[in-house]
């Protein structure tokens, strides 16, 4: 039997992981709407991609643009099936270091951002009875990160809300799947690259985005719960996150391991 199309609405698709998805999305059959506060490089990767594609310009931290990119979705394919929250940013650097208000971006765009979503597509999903709440998260929900404090403290809590609105919404239709990444090779991991206050972020080897891509969608048509990248490393990394004392010695072993990696990333890159 046929695989069933979907449509697929799509945040962060300018680029990386969500651009990733979109092309994968739309090689098998399905449709996207990417959604990204960069329209134009959502138009860039949507316009290869042909009438299967949609983009739309979307500021994921404001409840009225959420409002304006779904109308445009149900507009062109009439539904959607999976909301797929992928947008995130990263301000690199230890906490002391970074602006207040860079902190406070961080947790707006990261975690208020794809809440302000999944409650946006309620109603929506509520009305024509069905649909699926995808999260690309990290598996910084699980450790507090050196250099992205902020980022991983948004992570903890995207987590956590994602988990008890699914069970808030335990006798519907809806089915969630939370997806945590590890280090993969997109435009923020360059980001990492340039400062030395993240060395953690390159202490084990990167994917890509389109293996990244290919989990979740995976995870989103098997309807998992929860996904953890790479699977080997679920179970210690959850334990570290509430060992404080043996999260710091594994922090500065991976440190010193993450530092060397980058001193050898940049000399590869030129």
């Amino acid at each position: 039997m046929a695989k069933k199309s979907k449509v697929l609405f799509v945040t962060g698709a300018a680029q990386g992981i969500g651009a990733a998805i979109a092309r994968l999305a739309v090689a098998r059959g399905d449709q996207v709407v990417l959604a990204d506060i960069n329209v134009s490089g959502a138009e860039a990767v949507a316009q290869p991609l042909g009438e299967n594609a949609l983009a739309v310009r979307l500021d994921i931290t404001q409840a009225g643009a959420w409002e304006q990119a779904l109308d445009q979705a149900w507009r062109r394919f009439g539904r959607v099936d999976a909301l797929i929250n992928n947008a995130a940013i990263v301000h690199v650097g230890h906490a002391e270091n970074v602006p207040l208000s860079q902190h406070q971006q961080t947790l707006n765009v990261n975690f208020m951002g794809p809440l302000t979503g999944m409650l946006a597509i309620l109603p929506r999903f509520q009305g024509q009875g069905f649909g699926q709440f995808v999260t690309v998260c990290s598996m910084t929900a699980f450790l507090p990160f050196p250099g992205l404090a902020s980022y991983a403290a948004a992570k903890h809590a995207l987590r956590a809300f994602h988990h008890g609105f699914a069970i808030e919404q335990r006798d519907s239709a809806f089915a969630f799947s939370i997806i945590h990444p590890t280090s993969t090779e997109t435009p923020m991991l360059e980001q990492e690259a340039q400062s030395d206050e993240a060395p953690l972020c390159f202490s084990s080897s990167s994917v890509s985005a389109d293996y990244v891509a290919g989990v979740v969608l995976q995870a989103m048509d098997r309807k998992t719960v929860e996904v953890f990248m790479p699977a080997d490393r679920a179970r210690t990394v959850r334990l570290l996150g509430t060992n404080p004392r043996r999260l710091k010695k594994m922090v500065e072993q991976g440190e010193a391991v993450g530092a060397e990696r980058l001193k050898a990333r940049r000399a590869a890159a030129g």
